[in-house]
């Protein structure tokens, strides 16, 4: 299992390069295969579909806690009653999306009649069929996903995204050359998404020996999974309110500029999300094994810290970077236009330090059951967004946006998240933050010793972008050998390093 979780961790970050450079390929050509318009019909029906997606409702994340407890107790007759549960209510999800994918399909025009052409209304129509099945379908693989994810089969899942992020954009590429437009591209990815269906039914009836019972399901286990998961719906559902209200606050209180450059920043932000949670990912059915088993806190809160002092290394290399080179990766990806996108998004980027280090204890909470709290203190805090918004973005613009977001993660799962691990869950916050520090000390150090070179030889051009982030990164690297790894840990670096010189 480790080497599943240090090869899923490496294909995991994997993943998030090539998506990042897919990216960079893909969009210009679907912009220049489909032209502004159908482009934009496109995003338009994607954002509007993806709305079914909130159907789920959070069962996904219920799967593992759930198995965990069953094998515990060596209980195979219940891990079979919970698969039959939890396709059952999967098949159930799956027909409501496409109940509510006709509903889209036959209201597109009172959706869209007020900024689509009717040949737009007509490609929408057929855009939001397509995709509405494909979202179907990724329901129906869901608890074949939890199956194998319960399993810690992190080689062939993160292979699988991996697939996904070149395949679909290679198959979209081909379709629009053959004059399919935007109805290929969405084709594509329900074409990849079914194969990944198939491969995900294969793997976990062939390989895993995935079986299922669906007579005489027990109704409080139903009961109890669906109270579970509420709480991770009602999370999810706040996730997506902090995410899009401020750009629609800014549309409605300020102007399109705002919301453009607000957008780039969080398109920033959103990157030392995905690099975060890739590495804890590959520890939740460990954690959930862990609860199940014994529910040690101190073993918790070793695992939590280690994994958070790497996650730390990982997010402060990273920042302390964008500070010092961001503001020319600003200005030649964006231009000067957007170039306040730069100090927002160090504004918002900085408090997510928090969370971003103890995302372990999200799955630490939900393993003992103990993530309602959370829930209902994100909708306190996601208030306390949108107030702050409202109140200043007359007055200072997407600067209140950035505001508003600060205070409700500093508050939430800053001072508040961390009193709730310690007082209330049992962690050892005190210990883990001792372990960090050294971390945040030497980043700090080594980001203001380049910026006072670059007041010097500023960054300028490509050339000085480049070799200002050769020498941040030796010497951070520097530094994080010296005073953020441990002795044994240096150690097994070194004994690898031998290793593969022999």
């Amino acid at each position: 299992m480790h080497s599943q979780k240090k090869a899923g961790a490496i294909l995991g970050y994997l993943n998030i390069g090539a998506k990042n450079l897919v990216n960079l390929i893909y969009v210009p050509l679907l912009l220049h295969f489909l032209g502004q318009g159908d482009y934009g019909v496109y995003q338009m029906t994607a954002s509007v579909t993806f709305a079914l997606t909130l159907l789920e409702a959070g069962f996904s994340g219920a799967y593992v806690r759930f198995y965990m407890r069953k094998r515990a107790n060596n209980d195979e007759a219940g891990i079979r009653e919970l698969n039959g549960i939890f396709f059952l209510t999967y098949l159930a999800v799956a027909l409501f999306c496409l109940v509510g994918g006709v509903l889209l399909v036959v209201n597109v025009q009172q959706l869209f009649s007020g900024g689509l052409t009717a040949s737009e209304l007509i490609l929408a129509r057929e855009l939001m069929a397509i995709m509405s099945v494909n979202i179907a379908v990724q329901f129906l693989s869901s608890p074949f996903n939890s199956y194998i994810a319960a399993h810690e089969q992190f080689i062939f899942q993160q292979s699988r995204q991996l697939l996904v992020a070149i395949a679909q954009p290679f198959l979209a590429v081909i379709l629009l050359m053959l004059g399919m437009g935007a109805v290929g591209v969405a084709f594509a990815q329900l074409i990849v998404t079914v194969v990944l269906l198939l491969l995900n039914i294969s793997f976990s009836l062939r390989k895993l020996g995935m079986r299922f019972t669906f007579r005489g399901l027990e109704g409080s286990l139903f009961k109890a999974i669906v109270v579970f998961s509420f709480w991770i719906f009602l999370n999810q559902i706040f996730d997506l309110v902090n995410n899009n209200v401020p750009n629609f606050l800014l549309g409605a209180m300020a102007s399109s500029s705002a919301v453009a450059v607000f957008s780039i920043a969080m398109q920033i932000r959103n990157i030392f999300f995905s690099m975060s949670t890739t590495m804890s990912n590959v520890f939740v059915p460990q954690i959930n094994r862990m609860v199940a088993e014994s529910d040690d806190n101190n073993a918790l809160t070793h695992l939590m810290t280690r994994v958070g002092r790497y996650q730390m290394m990982l997010f402060w290399y990273l920042f302390g970077g964008f500070i010092v080179l961001g503001r020319y990766f600003v200005h030649i990806w964006a231009g000067d236009a957007n170039a306040d996108a730069y100090w927002l998004a160090v504004i918002m980027v900085f408090p997510i330090m928090i969370p971003l280090t103890q995302n372990t204890g999200i799955e630490i909470q939900r393993a003992k059951n103990r993530h309602k709290t959370r829930s209902l203190i994100y909708i306190l805090t996601s208030l306390i967004d949108i107030v702050i918004s409202v109140l200043l973005i007359p007055k200072i613009g997407y600067w209140a946006t950035a505001i508003g977001y600060d205070a409700s993660i500093l508050l939430g799962t800053g001072l508040f998240m961390n009193w709730y691990y310690q007082a209330r869950i049992g962690l050892n916050m005190f210990y883990f933050w001792r372990n960090v520090l050294p971390t945040i000390a030497l980043a700090v150090g080594a980001t203001v010793v380049c910026l006072g070179g670059c007041a010097l030889i500023p960054v300028n051009s490509i050339l000085t972008f480049i070799l200002w982030g050769i020498a941040y990164s030796l010497l951070f690297g520097g530094l994080s050998w010296k005073f953020s790894l441990t002795a044994a840990e240096r150690g097994k670096v070194l004994e690898r390093f031998v290793k593969k010189i022999r």
